[in-house]
C-alpha cells in the first residue's frame, strides 16, 4: 500500500506526442482567440462604415430640405420623423446659422473640433451627449435666405446599433471559422500521430536486438531523430571498447597468471611433503618470488588496461606540463632503488622550463616502466640515464642504459604485449614496454627503440612540440 502512494505521487512520464500536441494547439487555440477578436473589430469597422455612409446621406438629406422649404425655425412633421426615426436607438440633428445660431434641431449637439470646410461633402467626427457617445456628420452650405449667411447641419447617432451590427457579423462567422479551427485541431492530432509511427520500424528493429552493440544505422531513421541515434552509437562504441579490454584483460590474466600461480601450488605441495628445513627454504623462495610475479603482472595488465580506456582525455584535451620539472622529481624518487641495485642512476636536461600536452601521472608512468625495464635488463654495476631534449620539432624524453643492449632484429618488436627477447631473464612480464607504447600514442607521441652509444637500449619518447607557450 506504501509503495502504491509513492508511485502515485511520481509525476507523469514525457510524452513526446503529448509535447508535440502541446506545443501545436495551445497556439492554435490563441490564435483562434485572436481571430475572434480582429474578427469583431473588423466587423465593426464595416458596420462604422455603412453607418457613416448613412450619416452621409442624412446630413445631405437635411441640407436638401432646408435648401428646399423655407427656414421658420421649425421642420415639418414628414421630415422630422425621417431624421429621427431609429428602430434601436435615436438620432439627432442640428442646423447652426453663421448669424443667428442655433435655428432647429432636437438635441444641442457639440461642433467639431475642427473647421469645416464649406463644400457638400460631409465630415465625421466622435461627441458626447452627457454620457453618451455619438458619431456626427457635419457639413456647411451656403444659406439661400439671407446673403452672406452659412449654416452647419450636424446629423449624430448613438454606437449601440454600430455594436450590435459588428456582434451580429461576428456570430456569424464565427461557427465556421470554429469549424476550421476544429478541423485543424483534428488535423494536426492526426498528423502527429501518424507522423510519430515513422518510430516504429526503428523501434522494432532495436527490440530484436539482444547483446548486439552494433550501430544503428540510417537507413530507417528520421532526420530528427539522427543525433539521438548517432550519439546511442557512440555510446555502443565506447561499451564496445570497454568490454573488449575486459575480455582482453580476462584473456591476457588467465594466460599471464596461469604460470605462477600453478608454481605457486607446487611450490606449496612441495614445502607439505617435505620436513627438510633448506627444502623448505626452496620452496618458500619460489613462492615468494612467483608471488611477486603474479603481482607485478597483474598490476601492469591493470596499468596497460587502464592507458587503454575511453574514458581518459585525448591529446587535445590535456593540460600543458613542464618536463623539466617532472622527469627530475621522478627520476629522484627512483634513487633508492637504485643505489640498492648498484645501478648508477643520472638525469640530464635543459635549464628552461620544456613544456608539452599531456597528463603528469601518465608521463610518471612511463619513467618507472621504462626505468624499471632499464634496471632489470642492464644490471648490478651499468648506469642508466634519464634525459630531456629539445629537438625542435619534437621534445624528446630518452632513457638510455649502457648493459647488454637488445639485438637488431628484436628491435621492432620491442612494445608488443607480453614479447621478451629470447635469452633474457624470464621474471619479466613483456609488459612495460607495451604500457609505455600505450601512454605515448595517447599523447600524441612517437616511440623509438635504438641502440645507445655504448652498446645498452635507448628508448626515446617523442611528443610533439607546442606550437606556442603558455601565458605566464
Amino acid at each position: 500500500m506504501h509503495d502504491r502512494r509513492i508511485a502515485a505521487k511520481r509525476p507523469p512520464r514525457p510524452s513526446l506526442r503529448r509535447r508535440l500536441l502541446t506545443f501545436l494547439l495551445v497556439p492554435v487555440l490563441g490564435v483562434l482567440l485572436l481571430d475572434a477578436v480582429i474578427g469583431y473589430f473588423v466587423a465593426l469597422a464595416y458596420s462604422n462604415r455603412v453607418h457613416d455612409t448613412d450619416l452621409s446621406d442624412q446630413a445631405l438629406t437635411l441640407s436638401e430640405l432646408i435648401s428646399n422649404d423655407a427656414m421658420s425655425g421649425e421642420l415639418t412633421e414628414q421630415a422630422r420623423f425621417l431624421l429621427e426615426y431609429d428602430p434601436d436607438g435615436r438620432d439627432y440633428y442640428a442646423v447652426v446659422s453663421e448669424h443667428h445660431g442655433r435655428m432647429i434641431g432636437n438635441a444641442k449637439l457639440e461642433g467639431p473640433g475642427f473647421p469645416v470646410p464649406l463644400e457638400v461633402t460631409p465630415r465625421f467626427y466622435d461627441t458626447m451627449l452627457g454620457h453618451r457617445a455619438l458619431r456626427a456628420a457635419v457639413m456647411r452650405i451656403p444659406n439661400r435666405n439671407e446673403a452672406g449667411d452659412t449654416l452647419t447641419i450636424t446629423v449624430a447617432e448613438n454606437l449601440r446599433d454600430r455594436h450590435l451590427r459588428a456582434r451580429e457579423i461576428l456570430f456569424l462567422t464565427l461557427p465556421m471559422q470554429a469549424l476550421l479551427i476544429g478541423a485543424v485541431l483534428l488535423l494536426t492530432w492526426f498528423g502527429v500521430s501518424h507522423g510519430l509511427r515513422v518510430l516504429e520500424p526503428l523501434t522494432a528493429r532495436l527490440g530484436r536486438r539482444e547483446h548486439d552493440l552494433g550501430p544503428i544505422g540510417e537507413e530507417d531513421v528520421p532526420v530528427e531523430i539522427l543525433p539521438l541515434t548517432r550519439t546511442i552509437d557512440d555510446l555502443f562504441a565506447r561499451m564496445r571498447n570497454m568490454l573488449g579490454l575486459q575480455e582482453r584483460f580476462i584473456a591476457d590474466a588467465a594466460h599471464q597468471l596461469r604460470t605462477p600461480l600453478a608454481g605457486i601450488q607446487l611450490h606449496v605441495e612441495r614445502y607439505a611433503a617435505t620436513t627438510d628445513e633448506a627444502q623448505r627454504a626452496q620452496a618458500l623462495d619460489h613462492v615468494h618470488r612467483l608471488a611477486a610475479r603474479a603481482a607485478r603482472t597483474s598490476a601492469q595488465l591493470l596499468a596497460l588496461t587502464r592507458t587503454q580506456s575511453p574514458d581518459l582525455p585525448d591529446h587535445d584535451g590535456m593540460a600543458v606540463i613542464d618536463l623539466s620539472q617532472i622527469v627530475p622529481e621522478a627520476v629522484s624518487m627512483r634513487v633508492h632503488q637504485a643505489l640498492a641495485l648498484n645501478v648508477d642512476l643520472g638525469y640530464e636536461g635543459l635549464d628552461r622550463p620544456v613544456f608539452v600536452r599531456g597528463d603528469a601521472l601518465q608521463v610518471q608512468e612511463v619513467i618507472d616502466n621504462l626505468v624499471d625495464n632499464a634496471f632489470h635488463y642492464a644490471g648490478r654495476g651499468h648506469s642508466v640515464t634519464v634525459s630531456v631534449e629539445d629537438a625542435v620539432a619534437d621534445i624528446v624524453l630518452a632513457v638510455e642504459d649502457d648493459g647488454p643492449g637488445v639485438p637488431d632484429a628484436f628491435l621492432a618488436q620491442l612494445g608488443e604485449r607480453f614479447f621478451r627477447v629470447p635469452g633474457g631473464d624470464e621474471d619479466g612480464t613483456g609488459l612495460g614496454l607495451a604500457i609505455v607504447e600505450s601512454i605515448a600514442e595517447r599523447h600524441a607521441a612517437r616511440v623509438e627503440f635504438t641502440r645507445g652509444e655504448a652498446g645498452g637500449l635507448r628508448v626515446e619518447i617523442r611528443f610533439p612540440a607546442l606550437l606556442s607557450l603558455p601565458a605566464a
